[in-house]
């Protein structure tokens, strides 16, 4: 059978005499194009490419986009035109997910107030992260080009709105590795009851290897699928097995050179290593009871709290990328499941809380000075009342021209980035693009945005795509 394997185009790429294996490998091993070597141990711990802020990032994303001029995007002029005639230039040439004709001017319907030194104007449905304003940078101005949700979630997490690109938690341990070899680099939680619309490719690894993939938890059951030993094996026995199994894998690796080999080796260990050391970090049983009641956290359920709760855990314990999705948030206003007067305040009554807590809880523990949180959707929604199908309940339409995202931690100032123009319809001041908010990530991760890559498909592809307008926002930066 030795002699089939001459036959597979990768032993070809491996043993032809035109070298084009040995320039695969070169490139693997991080030869071009700010590549980072592979040849070792693919999650090992790896130096940062420039000085660096932030050691770890908890992304919290609200699937389905809040309407920004609910909660921190306050227009004085929107309201004072509230239910008025959308003026027709704002609709001019422009294309809508649902509204149809002329559409009238909503007002937010829920009161503002300005808060501490920077004087962040914030509602007052979000009064616990309100009293935290002077730790958020609140950027006001960014745009994307996509206005169907699973594109423009792929977009934000992948740099692009079609599946098969890398995420952003796959880059950021692509590049630097994770600190804890007992515990994913890269973790993922969903609460809300959905997955978001673009599902699992928000968390995938695309052409990278696959080591580098988010490993999703669940707040029932085992943490994580097919950890637990099946039942009549003990864990001597897996211990055996896998050491077979891994003598197996080697001997391939060394007669293919292929890094998936590579990263099915390493999976194998991690899940053995995990055994011990997820459900041990998954048990928020342990935390004390005052820290449970300010996240609103309760043992054994799935809630967006439970997740803020783990995210510090797992944050504490080296995980390089967490990331939160909570699903809930596309507010239409067709029913009273999607609408601005009963859905929205009962989605803010479920996250305000918790996110003020685990941004609390990691400034106590020292740990925001190199925790980057972030906090947003995939776009934003319409300063006009969508009214599809002649509801009579308030809701936005989904809107890409302009939203507001936050950060928090890491050497980000708190205060705001960025004006919408007087209806919050686009960015009047200091425009910041999807690719700009990526490339200020990974530089606060000390990854090059503009040299960090992968080589794939004859180029060296990056997160923030092949264009050299995305710019890191120095602005916002200490």
């Amino acid at each position: 059978m030795s002699h089939l394997s001459y036959l597979t185009r990768r032993h070809f790429l491996t043993k032809c005499n035109s070298g084009l294996g040995a320039l695969a490998l070169a490139q693997l091993a991080g030869g071009a194009g700010g590549g980072v070597d592979l040849s070792g141990d693919p999650t090992a711990p790896r130096p940062a490419m420039i000085p660096a802020k932030a050691k770890r990032v908890i992304y919290l994303h609200m699937a389905g986009s809040p309407p920004q001029q609910e909660l921190f995007d306050y227009k004085p002029e929107l309201i004072k035109h509230h239910l008025k005639d959308c003026p027709p230039e704002l609709l001019e040439g422009k294309t809508f997910a649902f509204i149809k004709g002329t559409p009238k001017l909503l007002g937010s319907i829920f009161p503002f107030k300005q808060h501490g030194e920077t004087g962040a104007w914030i509602s007052d449905r979000m009064p616990h992260l309100s009293k935290l304003a002077d730790d958020i940078c609140f950027i006001k101005s960014m745009h994307t080009d996509q206005f169907n949700h699973a594109p423009a979630q792929l977009l934000l997490h992948t740099g692009g709105s079609q599946f098969g690109g890398a995420s952003l938690g796959a880059w950021t341990t692509y590049g630097l590795g994770t600190a804890n070899q007992d515990l994913p680099g890269y973790m993922v939680m969903v609460s809300g009851g959905k997955m978001p619309s673009a599902g699992k490719a928000l968390w995938g690894s695309g052409f990278l290897p696959s080591v580098f993939q988010g490993v999703q938890c669940r707040a029932e059951g085992d943490p994580i699928l097919y950890v637990s030993n099946p039942e009549g094996m003990s864990r001597a026995t897996r211990r055996k097995s896998l050491d077979a199994l891994q003598k197996l894998n080697r001997m391939e690796l060394e007669s293919f050179n292929d890094p998936e080999t590579l990263t099915r080796i390493e999976q194998y260990e991690l899940s053995y290593r995990m055994q011990t050391a997820v459900p041990e970090v998954m048990d928020i049983s342990k935390e004390d009871p005052k820290t449970l009641e300010a996240y609103g956290a309760k043992p054994g359920e799935a809630s967006f709290a439970n997740n803020c709760l783990l995210a510090r855990r797992l944050a504490e314990q080296g995980v390089r990328f967490i990331q939160l999705f909570d699903w809930g948030w596309d507010i239409h206003g067709t029913q009273n499941g999607d609408d601005l007067e009963t859905a929205f305040p009962k989605k803010c009554l479920e996250t305000d809380r918790p996110i003020a807590a685990l941004l609390r809880d990691l400034k106590q523990r020292g740990m925001l000075d190199d925790t980057l949180v972030i906090w947003g959707g995939e776009f934003g929604r319409t300063p006009m009342n969508e009214a599809r199908n002649g509801s009579t309940k308030l809701g936005r339409d989904h809107h890409p021209d302009c939203f507001t995202m936050w950060m928090a931690g890491a050497g980000i100032k708190p205060g705001t980035y960025g004006e919408s123009d007087p209806l919050g319809y686009s960015p009047a001041l200091n425009p910041v693009d999807v690719r700009d908010f990526q490339a200020t990530l990974l530089h606060q991760l000390g990854l090059d945005p503009h040299h960090f890559s992968f080589p794939f498909q004859g180029l060296n592809s990056r997160l923030i795509g092949p264009a050299n307008h995305p710019k890191v926002i120095h602005e916002i930066i200490s």
